[in-house]
């Protein structure tokens, strides 16, 4: 796969998941933060005000660590794909 075309494929999957309006489960939502998150290449702390929240970003983000931008990006749209998608 092409960078141009991962790259929009996963702008596309973000896009996706922004629209959904069905409730997701949490742990499919912190991969999906982490994965995004690489795929910025943003490592900043977690940003959120609540100190629990801030643990499980992190903890995802721990997790996922040693994937590259491509492979992060890569493993978004299939967990879109399989998670939400097919499930429509």
């Amino acid at each position: 796969m092409t960078n141009d075309k991962l790259h929009k494929e996963f702008l596309e999957s973000v896009e996706h998941v922004n629209n959904y309006t069905e409730p997701l489960p949490a742990d499919l939502l912190l991969k999906l933060y982490a994965y995004y998150r690489i795929a910025h290449k943003n490592f900043d702390n977690p940003g959120s005000r609540t100190p629990l929240i801030n643990a499980f970003k992190a903890n995802a983000l721990i997790q996922a660590k040693n994937l590259t931008p491509k492979q992060a990006m890569k493993n978004y749209i299939k967990l879109v794909n399989k998670e939400i998608k097919d499930k429509a």
